[in-house]
């Protein structure tokens, strides 16, 4: 069992940064896949970055890609999702999850555990 819970979220204007954190706990960390997933109101939960259990491989949606980073710290058990450049279109509830299989995937099902989620709110 692995136990997330994220952090960092907020109300940010357009251009204005964030940086949400994912703290797990339970077993072996370094074992696991993670990725960041967000869900708009009255939209489908859609996946936006993973890393996989060494953090060289990362993925992003094109719509996030350069301005957003993730990254990990397996000592600290630890990931995070660096928000550069803020949208409006970027509102949503942001969640991460771990996949127990050490590559990441795009498909939320593909993933085992998951965090209760922080809001991300961008005013224009």
């Amino acid at each position: 069992q692995v136990h997330l819970v994220e952090s960092g979220g907020g109300l940010v204007q357009a251009g204005g940064s964030l940086r949400l954190s994912c703290a797990a706990s339970g077993r072996t960390f370094s074992n696991y896949a993670m990725g960041w997933f967000r869900q708009a109101p009255g939209k489908d939960r859609e996946f936006v970055t993973g890393i996989n259990w060494s953090g060289r491989n990362t993925y992003y949606v094109d719509s996030v890609k350069g301005r957003f980073t993730i990254s990990r710290d397996n000592a600290k058990n630890t990931v995070y999702l660096q928000m550069n450049s803020l949208k409006p279109e970027d509102t949503a509830v942001y969640y991460c999850a771990a996949r127990s299989v050490g590559s990441y995937r795009t498909l939320a099902n593909e993933y085992d555990y998951w965090g209760q989620g922080t809001q991300v709110t961008v005013s224009s």
